[in-house]
């Protein structure tokens, strides 16, 4: 069951557990610089707003309503981030474990593959929660991803684009399958009753159907940023495969937006130099306990928005200056809080 809480994604599994449950943001940021340097993590300036698709049936695009799903305004260039936050059981002192499938265009974020429904290994072409707390990009190498960048669909930026030649889908794509019952009580014993945890705060501070199509929005690999994306520990037939949820989630401009909705969007977030002249801080997460997957072949290959506008001959990253961070937090595995400008 998939539902809409407060500009969250919420999966839960309660034919599975009762603590089975796991919510999803889609967080705004900072667009790092595409110049080949390395980045740290850019801070979250709050959740996009998200709405049922359903809710605006008679005036989004047919492909849409078949797909279901919810939607976001997103201006072109513009980064995001993905935030996974799981339900915490106090009985066994964890949070329940979930594998969690991203793609751009139907094509997966780990991997560069074209989706398939089903979680694999070798490559493994998943995410683990808890252990993977977000996730900004595509997995370029070891610890290092290309930021998810917004662009038109059809101009050719996109991953989909640059991996198909065809631009059929847009938007994120997102499957999440709960861990089996049986094994993750057998993992995870209950526990003595514990002294109540303390709460942890998390700062983040008229077209026609056919038009509207036409001006859909893709996810494109922008600048380099460090970041790892850990390997699995759990076996994987400790995944509940025959019992999972997915969600398709439309981007659009902020002019379709306007017309779909007639709700302002968010405005444009600020540029990475603007962000670090006010020196406000940048991030590095580290989890020594883990083992961080080697990156997609296939997606290195891909060319940045700002190489491939440059043999196109286009500016498509306006204000792509490089930074040089001098405000870095360093986040451990009990430390993960980023916090941007308010």
């Amino acid at each position: 069951m998939i539902e809409l809480h407060e500009d969250r994604l919420r999966f839960s599994f309660p034919e599975i557990h009762s603590a089975a449950r796991l919510d999803i943001e889609l967080q705004r940021t900072l667009r790092i610089p595409d110049d080949d340097r390395e980045y740290p993590l850019p801070p979250g300036l709050g959740r996009f707003p998200l709405r049922h698709v359903d809710d605006f049936a008679d005036r989004i695009p047919a492909a849409w309503s078949e797909h279901g799903g919810v939607m976001l305004p997103i201006y072109q260039a513009e980064a995001l981030w993905l935030r996974f936050q799981g339900s915490f059981d106090r009985d066994r002192l964890t949070v329940y474990p979930f594998a969690i499938r991203v793609a751009t265009g139907k094509i997966d974020a780990v991997t560069g593959k074209s989706w398939a429904p089903d979680l694999a290994r070798g490559p493994q072409n998943y995410l683990v929660h808890p252990g993977q707390p977000w996730i900004d990009g595509y997995a370029v190498d070891r610890g290092v991803i290309r930021q998810f960048v917004a662009m038109p669909l059809g101009a050719g930026y996109t991953v989909e684009e640059q991996v198909t030649g065809r631009a059929d889908h847009g938007g994120l794509q997102l499957q999440v399958f709960p861990m089996k019952r049986e094994v993750y009580e057998r993992r995870f014993p209950v526990r003595p009753a514990p002294a109540p945890a303390p709460a942890r705060a998390v700062f983040s501070h008229a077209l026609s159907r056919e038009s509207a199509s036409a001006m859909a929005m893709g996810l494109a690999p922008g600048g380099r940023m460090r970041q790892e994306l850990y390997a699995d520990r759990f076996d994987l037939s400790d995944w509940e495969t025959g019992v999972t949820s997915r969600c398709f989630i439309h981007l659009a401009n902020s002019m379709v937006w306007r017309a779909i909705t007639g709700q302002e969007p968010p405005t444009v977030p600020p540029t990475a130099a603007e962000y670090s002249r006010a020196g406000l801080p940048w991030f590095d997460y580290y989890d020594d306990a883990r083992t961080a997957l080697e990156g997609s072949g296939l997606l290195r290959g891909l060319k940045g928005v700002f190489g491939l506008g440059k043999e196109k001959g286009q500016v498509p990253l306006p204000e792509n200056e490089p930074v040089t961070p001098e405000h870095v937090i360093r986040l451990g595995r009990g430390e993960r809080v980023r916090e941007g400008a308010f």
